[in-house]
């Protein structure tokens, strides 16, 4: 009896050993049922991860990508007011997605990057790696060369738009990237902007902020970013606080258009309802107003 009761008991502690979601640190009674394939919430202060599900599988990431494409351009101190136009060769020949920057479009390389970050722009993203110092194969290894670095073992790029889908990470290595990332300014301002309207010729070209929660007054959004091809269903990386703690919210491989903020706010109500963590710095956001520039 005693012997079925320990074989009973450990059986159960196998099943639960077993399950890939796992929380740390937040008692709570039920940890949310995401619908993102993969992610990971993290402690940005600490390090400790939170909540977890396949964290350490790759795949591909879409234009999560642009935040690693973002840093290498300001790593590599180019000037930032240099005029740069939209090419034929920035049109996306892949996918064919569609984009507000038509053929012959002059903007400042910032202006580029504040829309490849902010509106998730393809062609712009594009230009950017095409600019770039020996053009775009250098920008990729560039980009391959700061993963390795960064110890990013998981992740690999194939272009600097994420259209690829060899494009890939994990959610682990998309934690420590967004942390990294959080050390720029500007990709921290012009990922979190909610919009902006650039002047070309006699059209004024609005731009949105792909993440929806920007807007959302309830969200202290320090970094930003989102992504979506078909092989990779629909991302989110986000540095945010939640419950006075500043975290590292990653999710990977949504199926509908919204699942992906809805996980986020599953994750928020279940660490603002699950007790009271250690109190964190607040995160510096960098929320702009609407404005519009000339090109």
């Amino acid at each position: 009896m005693a012997s079925r009761f320990v074989t009973a008991v450990l059986g159960l502690f196998l099943i639960c050993c077993s399950v890939d979601l796992n929380a740390a640190s937040i008692p709570s009674s039920r940890v949310p049922k995401l619908h993102s394939a993969a992610a990971i919430v993290q402690d940005q202060r600490t390090g400790e991860f939170l909540l977890s599900k396949k964290a350490e599988t790759a795949m591909p990431i879409a234009s999560i990508t642009k935040l690693m494409t973002a840093m290498v351009v300001l790593d590599s101190k180019l000037d930032m007011d240099q005029v740069i136009t939209i090419e034929e060769a920035d049109k996306d020949m892949l996918r064919h997605s569609r984009s507000h920057l038509p053929v012959g479009t002059q903007l400042t390389r910032r202006e580029a990057l504040l829309i490849a970050l902010m509106a998730s722009e393809n062609r712009a993203a594009h230009a950017l790696g095409r600019t770039y110092p020996g053009g775009v194969s250098a920008v990729v290894r560039a980009m391959n060369e700061k993963a390795r670095v960064l110890g990013l073992s998981e992740t690999k790029f194939d272009d600097p738009t994420g259209l690829s889908d060899l494009n890939v990470s994990s959610a682990q290595d998309l934690s420590r990237l967004a942390d990294i990332a959080c050390h720029y300014p500007q990709i921290c301002a012009f990922s979190t902007q909610p919009e902006v309207t650039l002047q070309y010729r006699r059209k004024r070209l609005r731009f949105v902020n792909t993440n929806t929660l920007v807007r959302n007054p309830r969200w202290q959004i320090g970094l930003s970013k989102t992504g979506y091809i078909e092989e990779g269903g629909r991302c989110l990386v986000m540095q945010t606080l939640v419950a006075q703690r500043p975290v590292l919210i990653v999710l990977l491989n949504s199926t509908g258009k919204n699942t992906r903020f809805a996980d986020a706010k599953r994750i928020k109500d279940w660490m603002e309802n699950s007790g009271s963590p250690k109190k964190a710095k607040k995160p510096s956001t960098h929320r702009r107003t609407r404005r519009t520039r000339r090109v």
